[in-house]
């Protein structure tokens, strides 16, 4: 059996840059345990599977350690394959999920997808949090991640976390946040007990940034910046109950799974 794939580079306007993903198109959903030795073959932060549906197509997600319920740079991975190799040429796609459905729209060159809000609330943390990144945070929030606010950019990039003590936390992953100094806030994001050391762009950790740094600056439009290694930018607005998060995506490689 053949399966093609694509891998996309997500949040990046060049190759070899931003958050990749590896989008596999079905035409029915295979076992579940193959879908996950699929992800952990690929050992990217996400692997997308997609098969036609009423509405548009159902679409799941796999780290290499299991099925998650919200991705953003694959969802965006996963629309830029749709619209730009298979020839897709309405103007927006729905996508059924576990977080409910997901909109993904054509704006010029961009791509916008619409996704659930989720904000953060005060926290009380675990003091493994403040040992697992070394320094203590100013403010900590939670909503399905752990938010660690910081005083600035630098603090932000120069942080070194503790993998090990991170994936102790009982929630799915932390994100480290403060102001940018080009952009509105800056972050970067550490799921190790999923798999993931540090996703280098998340697009659902921007569903829990937006509405806490726009309600922090008393915006609805905010510029955002992940500064992982490969780094990404994301423009997203608060609107209501959900998040516009726009993006651009590049495919970098066409393949076929043999097993």
């Amino acid at each position: 059996m053949k399966i093609k794939q694509y891998q996309v580079d997500a949040f990046a306007t060049h190759a070899f840059e931003g958050n990749p993903a590896a989008v596999c198109p079905l035409e029915g959903w295979l076992d579940e345990g193959l879908l996950q030795a699929i992800a952990e073959e690929n050992n990217l932060s996400e692997t997308a599977f997609f098969v036609p549906s009423d509405k548009g197509y159902h679409l799941r997600w796999f780290t290499p350690a299991s099925e998650v319920d919200l991705c953003g740079h694959a969802t965006l991975a996963t629309a830029h394959v749709i619209f730009e190799t298979l020839g897709n040429t309405k103007q927006a796609i729905t996508f059924e999920t576990r977080s409910g459905d997901l909109f993904v729209e054509r704006k010029g060159k961009q791509l916008e997808m619409n996704f659930p809000a989720s904000p953060p609330t005060p926290r009380n943390p675990p003091e493994i949090l403040a040992e697992g990144l070394g320094q203590r945070p100013i403010e900590v929030l939670a909503a399905g991640d752990y938010l660690a606010v910081f005083d600035s950019e630098a603090t932000i990039r120069a942080m070194t976390p503790d993998m090990a003590l991170l994936g102790q936390l009982d929630l799915r992953g932390v994100i480290i946040t403060a102001p940018g100094t080009d952009v509105d806030f800056v972050s970067r994001f550490f799921a190790p007990k999923f798999g993931i050391p540090e996703d280098p762009v998340t697009g659902s950790t921007h569903c829990t940034l937006a509405p806490y740094w726009a309600g922090r600056l008393g915006k609805r439009l905010v510029s955002a910046r992940q500064v992982s290694k490969r780094g990404g930018s994301l423009t997203c607005e608060l609107k209501g109950d959900r998040v516009l998060l726009s993006g651009s995506a590049v495919t970098v490689m066409e393949a076929e799974i043999t097993f």
